[in-house]
């Protein structure tokens, strides 16, 4: 075969900034896939080719070997170098044609994968507009100073830190953790006892893989928290519905409908989404039911670091005896929804199991920002920001209810909750939540419909409504608004 000239039509000169063999692989590969330079055809050698560009010969052949890195030319002892017979590009659309002949099949899944429920709330428009549930003031958050803390930490990052940890988590971040909820939650542990999680759902997914089989009885709070639901729906438990009253949830109907549950799932320190506080005679009634019928309680305490009145009320695991209560929370509605971390405190006797069950799953939450956030905790700044938030989360409360006070009167009654994020708007008797909520969205207003937390029929039917996002004039340009689409929708209902 004759030697080939070493001209080859490349654009000159290089583009500024570019780097010279980056510029010298590019117009090669261009050439190679427009056809000016045919399969099997010779390619100049590297020395020719640095002669004629000016350009250094280790610059030709970085370009020449990221060619054949990626397929578009070979090499051949003694011989020189070629462009491929066949190019990737041409394997890729060769792929495709076979995909088309050939559809993939509908491989076959698991009973647990059929069960599964998509549970992905939808994510949020960066406007924040009245009445947004289930969502802290992310604009109050200090970002400023979380950076800070996070450079401080990559700054004198070490290598064990970089190793990876124990399947329970970070252990000072857990040593804070525990001191956090011994001191302000009236909870009982020791740091051996806390696991880290990436939040409430994987604490919630772990726990059913190990206490619950396919078929077991669960106690649901009736209306409830669907995150829950889901879960054990796709674990195949059997979700058994238990009504809430003013004291919470109510043992001894769940014992009546369901003597052999295996395990209870409970909100008592601000019940989700009614926003009611268990009292102290159910708390210790449901603890020693679960004692006496073999019942395990997962107490998820969401959001209770929000409390507007009163002290903050004691977590149920303190009262615990008997070790029958696994205690969870999350920094994800403290902090901002990104961080997905949290915690889970189990029994003593169930360490071991837990610490296995994550050792094969996730292992543990990125170790880095487990650091973080126990800099964060340990410095003081998680407790100057969780007091800042109760502070403007009881203003905006309040706003709320003076602002519906004057304008929503004889449409909607407003709960006064105590703690949390969002609060209930009981409706009158007669009025359809999905419609009142359309109504709503129609002037641009959120509200989410009760019924959509209940498991059958809801025994009353109001709205949720987030104020912890929302600042002040939002609040009261969403009370007029609310006003006006409920006032419209009773105007409109046949009578």
């Amino acid at each position: 075969m004759p030697r080939s000239s070493s001209a080859l039509p490349l654009s000159l000169p290089s583009p500024a900034g570019r780097e010279l063999y980056r510029w010298i692989y590019e117009e090669l590969r261009s050439a190679i896939l427009e056809g000016r330079l045919k399969p099997g055809s010779r390619l100049p050698a590297s020395r020719d080719l640095a002669v004629t560009y000016r350009v250094s010969r280790p610059t030709i052949i970085t370009a020449f070997e990221q060619l054949k890195a990626e397929g578009y030319v070979e090499g051949r002892v003694g011989s020189g170098t070629y462009v491929s017979q066949i190019l990737p590009d041409q394997l890729l659309q060769v792929r495709a044609s076979i995909e088309k002949r050939f559809p993939r099949r509908r491989m076959p899944l698991s009973s647990y994968a059929r069960r599964l429920h998509a549970f992905f709330p939808a994510s949020a428009p960066l406007v924040v507009r009245a009445f947004r549930a289930n969502q802290p003031a992310l604009d109050a958050f200090p970002a400023t100073l979380w950076a800070q803390v996070a450079n401080r930490r990559l700054r004198r990052v070490s290598t064990s830190l970089l190793a990876g940890g124990e399947a329970l988590g970070y252990r000072p971040l857990r040593e804070a953790v525990a001191d956090y909820l011994n001191t302000s939650r009236g909870v009982k542990c020791a740091p051996e006892q806390v696991l880290i999680v990436s939040g409430a759902q994987e604490a919630l997914d772990r726990t059913g893989r190990l206490v619950l089989d396919a078929g077991a009885p669960v106690w649901m709070e009736q209306p409830g928290y669907p995150g829950a639901l889901r879960v054990f729906e796709a674990l195949g438990a059997r979700i058994q519905p238990v009504p809430v009253d003013d004291e919470g949830l109510d043992p001894e109907i769940g014992e009546q409908r369901c003597p052999r549950a295996r395990l209870v799932y409970i909100t008592p320190a601000h019940e989700y989404p009614l926003g009611v506080t268990m009292t102290l005679r159910r708390r210790l009634a449901l603890i020693e039911t679960a004692r006496r019928i073999g019942m395990m309680i997962f107490e998820d305490d969401y959001d209770s670091e929000y409390r507007y009145s009163g002290r903050p009320v004691p977590a149920l695991q303190g009262l615990d005896r008997s070790g029958v209560v696994l205690f969870a929370g999350s920094f994800s509605a403290v902090l901002f929804p990104a961080l997905r971390l949290g915690y889970l405190v189990v029994p003593e006797s169930m360490v071991d199991v837990f610490a296995a069950a994550g050792s094969v799953s996730t292992h543990h939450p990125p170790l880095l920002e487990q650091a973080i956030l126990c800099d964060f905790i340990t410095q003081g700044h998680f407790a100057r920001h969780v007091r800042r938030m109760r502070e403007l989360y009881a203003e905006r409360l309040g706003v709320l209810l003076e602002s519906a006070r004057e304008k929503l009167s004889g449409l909607i009654e407003i709960s006064t909750v105590e703690a949390g994020l969002q609060t209930i708007g009981w409706l009158k008797p007669g009025v359809n939540p999905e419609a009142a909520a359309a109504a709503a969205a129609q002037h641009a207003v959120e509200v989410i419909p009760l019924n959509r937390y209940a498991w059958g029929r809801a025994r009353k039917q109001g709205l949720v409504l987030g104020f912890a996002a929302v600042d002040p004039r939002e609040i009261r340009r969403g009370v007029d608004r609310l006003a006006t689409a409920l006032q419209k929708l009773r105007q409109d209902r046949p009578q």
